[in-house]
């Protein structure tokens, strides 16, 4: 690095210097000649007319001895010129000898009365000289001053220019030499910072004081490493925190970068999986189960969060997983123990399937005596008819209750099979109309069949008109007399829509998050008039998650309610080989 500081600094400095001499040599050099010689022409014009004036009045010595007495005062050449360009006297050559002076430059200036002057090289002697002419009667007389003085006084001055020059090439060496090694020091030391801080050694500083761009360069830099070493630190420690915390929780924690690779497992997933575990090894190498490879590749893919179960991740137990995206891609994936949890709400399901079970026959039994004693109840006595019409009306609201409980226990468990097929969505509502048609007209209300698109979706039709059956009931229940309830269907990118929509009171915002929890009822009194037990809407909200579906609600209070659930199209499942293949990493 000091050699290549120290070149380019000669260079500079040697540029400097070429570049100060150049100037020197155009500039000055030559506006000095020519105030010289702009001095010599105005000194040797007044000895001219001087000259001039002892020629015209001096008649005293001959001409040849009077040039030559003006050349030796005036320390030049003079010449004595007539109207036709003939030298008549010259102080050193021979007039006879010399060509006519007609065309010279200052005797034409003279000839007209002026003053003239010329420099160029004499045809006589060969040298360069200034020529001053002035007029006299019947011609001119000329001095010409020779200028090999003044070129070798300007030789002098190129010399003194040179050498004034080699001197300064000799200090800008030693001065580059002198800035080169500083220079390069301080450099030196700001690149082996550089390198430390690329090493990872965020604790390094620049030992720099001076307050130049160097110095500056070194100040910005140690105020970055710091910052630096802060921000790392702050994130180290927030890390450790994170990565403490994960490790500390009860749930296994993945996180998969976008080339489905593992990035950061929690110690829970280490004890749960039982196998080393590689940190940037593909995740199939680690996870077979199903369940987690479509939810972590389908949050990947869609960038979404998504949900699914695990059951064979681990013998014996069941997770549930949800996989959010990472911001720089990839995904991370928390896996729920839920075992205890299916075990209890199984326990619960199997007692309440149990009870109902067993209920069902005292039930059957109340309500045979209870017809049979009213079939034999004299009609005059009132009192006791009216207790016995209360006994099987409430043992048929306990059977319907009882009978709920059962489907719903085998619903949720799974208990009902659904035999699933390719059915049109038209004969799903054309088979929800017909069943309902008669109780509707009875009610003196009318269904209507709003829209249905040409779709197949995979279905079962018994649980799909258990459905309606529901959502009918209850829309017949709330809708006004005289006026109709729809049912109708919409195209979705997976499958079909389908809707039921009364014109009643509608249901207040605060309970469409809970209308389809078993047991929760609106309005309590009207459900007991109505015979309801509460059980209708969960029941179709397990049969359509049994179907892969969705179930929601829309009302407002005086504007009627709409009930929507969706079913997939008749499209089978991927395999599990594809999904494993979209896991794998070459």
């Amino acid at each position: 690095m000091r050699s290549r500081v120290f070149a380019k600094l000669l260079v500079a400095f040697l540029l400097v210097i070429a570049a100060t001499t150049v100037t020197l040599d155009l500039t000055l050099r030559r506006d000095w000649e020519n105030s010289l010689l702009h001095e010599i022409t105005g000194s040797l014009t007044q000895k001219t007319r001087l000259f001039a004036a002892r020629v015209q009045h001096d008649k005293s010595v001959p001409l040849a001895q009077l040039v030559k007495e003006e050349a030796g005062s005036a320390e030049a050449r003079a010449t004595v010129i007539d109207a036709s360009g003939k030298v008549l006297a010259d102080s050193d050559a021979n007039p006879q000898t010399m060509e006519n002076h007609a065309t010279r430059p200052e005797f034409i200036a003279a000839l007209h009365g002026q003053t003239g002057s010329n420099v160029r090289t004499s045809h006589t002697l060969g040298i360069d000289f200034l020529y001053v002419a002035a007029p006299i009667p019947g011609g001119a007389v000329r001095l010409a001053y020779p200028l090999a003085s003044v070129q070798e006084a300007m030789a002098q001055v190129q010399k003194r220019v040179l050498w004034a020059s080699l001197l300064a090439v000799l200090v800008a060496t030693v001065l580059a030499g002198v800035m080169a090694h500083s220079i390069a020091r301080r450099l030196r030391r700001v690149v082996l910072f550089a390198e430390q801080i690329a090493a990872g050694n965020l604790s390094a500083r620049v030992a720099e004081s001076s307050t130049d761009e160097i110095g500056k360069v070194a100040s910005a830099l140690d105020h970055t490493a710091r910052q630096w070493e802060e921000s790392f630190t702050a994130l180290e420690r927030s890390r450790s925190e994170l990565e403490t915390l994960l490790n500390s929780i009860q749930d296994a924690v993945v996180a998969v970068a976008a080339d489905r690779r593992l990035q950061w497992v929690n110690g829970t997933m280490l004890r749960l999986l039982g196998r080393n575990v590689r940190v940037g090894s593909p995740l199939t190498d680690a996870v077979r189960d199903p369940g987690v490879l479509r939810a972590i590749e389908e949050s990947i893919s869609s960038h979404q969060v998504r949900s699914a179960r695990a059951v064979s991740l681990f013998p014996g137990r069941t997770f549930s997983v949800t996989a959010a995206p990472m911001p720089g891609g990839g995904a991370v994936a928390v896996l729920h123990d839920i075992t205890e949890i299916e075990r209890i709400e199984k326990t619960r399901r199997d007692f309440i399937a149990n009870v109902s079970h067993e209920l069902r026959t005292p039930l059957t039994s109340v309500q045979g005596y209870t017809e049979t004693l009213l079939d034999t109840v004299s009609p005059s006595d009132s009192r006791v008819r009216e207790f016995l019409e209360i006994i099987r009306k409430n043992s048929d609201r306990m059977a319907r209750l009882t009978n709920d409980l059962l489907t719903l226990a085998r619903v949720e468990s799974g208990e009902q099979k659904m035999e699933v097929q390719p059915v049109q969505a038209r004969a799903l509502l054309e088979d929800a109309i017909t069943n309902f048609r008669d109780l509707a007209q009875g009610m003196n209300l009318g269904v209507q069949l709003e829209e249905c698109p040409p779709v197949i979706v995979a279905a079962d039709r018994h649980a799909i008109q258990q459905v309606f059956s529901n959502l009918l009931e209850n829309a017949m229940k709330y809708a006004h007399s005289g006026s109709q309830v729809s049912v109708g269907a919409r195209e979705t990118a997976g499958g079909a829509e389908f809707y039921v929509r009364d014109f009643g009171p509608g249901i207040a915002s605060e309970h469409l998050p809970r209308i389809f929890e078993r047991f929760y009822r609106v309005d309590k009194a009207r459900s007991k008039e109505t015979g309801g037990t509460g059980l209708g809407l969960a029941i179709v909200k397990h049969i359509i998650l049994n179907h892969g579906g969705k179930v929601r609600v829309e009302s407002q209070l005086n504007h009627g309610s709409t009930f929507f659930f969706t079913l997939p199209g008749s499209a089978d499942e991927l395999p599990l080989e594809e999904i494993h293949d979209k896991f794998t990493v070459s």
